[in-house]
């Protein structure tokens, strides 16, 4: 024990920035890696620690002067190794089936891991080291949790979407959610969603999820039953024409291409659907239909044209939400640096005023009007007589 306290203060004589305490000394031990991380709020330092089971993250905040009480606690009994950086050196620490402490030193620039660790301070809800089977068929995550370096977008994007799911669902104390899932390709998302609500949110969830490929569906159906997530299920089908009778909480719908996005609108607005989460793709219609006298400088270079159409339908479709009863937001879903398709339509049920409604409408039939636009939803809407 006195051979390991001298290891741990040769460690921490340097302002330790970042601790890694792994290899468990036997399965009972109910924590797989145990993390500190120096951590900086209102100028004042602290350690951020991070306890990882097989499917969760437990946090704790500790003073600076608190680090070697807790190493102690941890190393030795119940793991056998430790990495540790500090801005100039890294340290290994092992420590051997005989009890025998190993400690190595190398001397190096650790100033950007230091920066990282500041830069990564954003608390995400699927955190590394969670197991989360399709971040690791993704590719996204390694089998021990980690995140795959050269997915480290990619891992950022998915948690933003489910930010953004979260902000909207946590408004609410939901105990059960049905939840549908529009052209949902090889869902990769879906599956990330159910894991988010079921072992994360603690929700009952029923989820279904709708494609035209056939072999994608099947694909689906085995890789849910391999997770055992019993309440994920996938169908054959169009988006357009699809029956749903009983009550719908949320309704996803991910790059369903062209006007498959206003037909997922549609249905999620007949079905009065609390909330729907929409990343449109592929938007033709307008580009086609637009023409204008007055505003020819929008349409007179084809790539201006294409993407003030692409804008115009997001707009469209956000708007007539409102005049349905919906509060509707545009959002930016990943950085467009990443991908132009990067617009999502967030919507919720809420008291709109009539005035409002009214204002909503009123600008889209005047953007039909001067540029010659005839969009799917607002014809849907109003065959139905909901317009």
């Amino acid at each position: 024990m006195e051979e390991l306290i001298k290891a741990i203060d040769e460690i921490i004589k340097d302002e330790i920035i970042k601790v890694v305490i792994s290899n468990k000394m036997n399965k009972d031990i109910e924590y797989n890696k145990i993390k500190f991380t120096l951590k900086e709020k209102s100028s004042k330092q602290y350690y951020q620690i991070e306890r990882f089971t097989d499917k969760q993250v437990f946090h704790e905040n500790i003073e600076v002067n608190m680090l070697k009480e807790r190493l102690e606690e941890y190393i030795g009994e119940n793991y056998k190794q430790v990495a540790a950086w500090s801005k100039e050196t890294t340290f290994d620490l092992k420590i051997s089936k005989k009890g025998k402490i190993h400690l190595s030193k190398k001397k190096g620039d650790n100033a950007k891991l230091a920066n990282k660790e500041h830069n990564k301070q954003k608390n995400y809800i699927l955190q590394e080291g969670m197991i989360i089977e399709p971040l690791i068929d993704l590719g996204v995550f390694t089998k021990e949790g980690k995140v795959v370096n050269s997915k480290y977008d990619k891992y950022k994007q998915i948690n933003r979407f489910v930010e953004i799911i979260d902000d909207e669902v946590k408004k609410n104390d939901f105990k059960e959610l049905t939840i549908l899932d529009f052209g949902c390709g090889k869902s990769y998302l879906t599956f990330v969603l159910y894991y988010y609500f079921v072992e994360i949110k603690k929700i009952k969830v029923k989820m279904i999820g709708l494609d035209l490929k056939e072999d994608v569906i099947k694909k689906c159906n085995d890789i849910a039953k391999s997770y055992n997530y019993e309440n994920l299920h996938f169908e054959l089908g169009d988006i357009n024409g699809f029956k749903y009778n009983n009550k719908v909480d949320m309704v996803i719908t991910l790059h369903a291409c062209d006007i498959a996005t206003d037909y997922a609108l549609y249905n999620a607005i007949k079905w009065n659907t609390k909330m729907i989460f929409s990343v449109p793709c592929c938007q033709h219609e307008f580009n086609e239909q637009i023409k204008t006298d007055s505003f020819s400088i929008l349409t007179k270079y084809g790539i201006i044209q294409e993407r003030v159409a692409a804008l115009m339908t997001d707009s469209v479709r956000a708007n007539l939400l409102e005049v349905l009863g919906y509060k509707t937001q545009l959002l930016e879903f990943i950085d467009i640096a990443h991908s132009p398709k990067n617009i999502l339509i967030r919507a919720s049920k809420a008291n709109i005023s009539e005035e409002k409604r009214s204002k909503a409408l009123s600008e889209v039939k005047s953007l039909m009007e001067e540029f010659n636009l005839n969009p799917t939803l607002f014809n849907l809407l109003k065959n139905d007589k909901l317009i």
